[in-house]
């Protein structure tokens, strides 16, 4: 989940002049990411990528309701305001297992609610309106547990959509495939890196039991 990147300074100053609170200025911020962002050009692609997206959606938690949004740009895919799916145009150019799983991600951020923790953690440590004095002394600590929670985000949407490529009759190495193909990438403050997603990955996929005689498949 690509959360906002905005240092605390800068929300600061986005909602002291209008008293906002922190929920509003996250919000707005995201609105304008979202309202910056430029269609997809190419119809053949566009709609390669909604045909994966909705098979996922019809086959995945109903508590996943996520819409939709391609664009000409940025990343392969990331998710805004808790359920807008957005994906570039280049995600069609992927074999579809690596498709699917990538967007598979974005659903289990949808459907695990992981904006609105983000949300409450932001607000837990900047109540009220957003101002410099409240946000200064806690940026240290707020920045730590904000990037801790969003690879803890990261990890559980790798496992949702490696058990959704499972749930669909895919060969979870598709999943490994989709790593190796975007090559090795450090931790962010954002996303963990590439070494320890793959080991993540390869932990559950090692702990898939069955419910029934307890026994790994």
């Amino acid at each position: 989940m690509r959360w906002l990147k905005l240092t605390i300074l800068g929300l600061a100053m986005a909602g002291n002049a209008r008293g906002e609170d922190i929920i509003d200025v996250l919000r707005r911020s995201q609105q304008m990411r979202l309202d910056a962002m430029v269609p997809a050009t190419d119809a053949t692609r566009a709609q390669a990528i909604r045909h994966s997206f909705e098979t996922l959606h019809h086959a995945l938690d109903a508590d996943a309701k996520a819409e939709l949004k391609v664009v000409s740009s940025g990343p392969l895919a990331e998710t805004l305001h808790g359920h807008i799916v957005v994906a570039n145009e280049a995600l069609a150019d992927l074999p579809e297992g690596e498709r699917l799983f990538i967007l598979a991600h974005e659903l289990g951020h949808v459907a695990a609610g992981h904006w609105a923790q983000m949300q409450q953690l932001y607000r837990h440590w900047i109540p009220g309106a957003v101002t410099q004095d409240k946000t200064d002394p806690v940026a240290p600590l707020l920045g730590r547990e904000a990037s801790g929670l969003a690879h803890r985000h990261e990890f559980a949407a790798d496992a949702y959509a490696l058990q959704a490529m499972r749930n669909l009759g895919w060969d979870p190495r598709h999943a490994f495939a989709a790593f190796s193909r975007q090559g090795m990438q450090f931790d962010t403050a954002t996303h963990p890196g590439t070494r320890k997603r793959i080991a993540s990955l390869r932990a559950v996929q090692a702990q898939v039991v069955s419910p029934s005689s307890g026994i790994a498949e």
